[in-house]
């Protein structure tokens, strides 16, 4: 694998574990900590997303990330946060 495939690679690998981090954190605020609709668990969702979409377009300026590649990591970590977000709703209706 040629330097510049392996460099892309690391950068695409890095970048995914940062979704799945945000992912994680949002997670651990569901279950433990706050509601979806807190200003603050919003606060950190938009900080954090904003954080990641800033790394993805570095990566994709460097020529590490096609910018397609980079969209799928934010598409799927939205998806995967709304997955989230209804299991906690339904979580919270069944409670009642």
């Amino acid at each position: 694998m040629s330097a510049e495939k392996q460099m892309s690679k690391v950068a695409y690998d890095q970048l995914d574990k940062d979704a799945d981090r945000i992912l994680q954190l949002i997670e651990v605020q569901m279950e433990n900590l706050t509601m979806p609709q807190c200003p603050v668990f919003e606060e950190v969702l938009d900080t954090q997303m904003f954080g990641l979409s800033k790394e993805i377009n570095f990566a994709v300026r460097l020529g590490l990330v096609d910018a397609q590649d980079g969209r799928d990591i934010l598409d799927h970590l939205e998806v995967e946060v709304s997955k989230v977000h209804e299991a906690y709703m339904e979580k919270e209706k069944n409670r009642v």
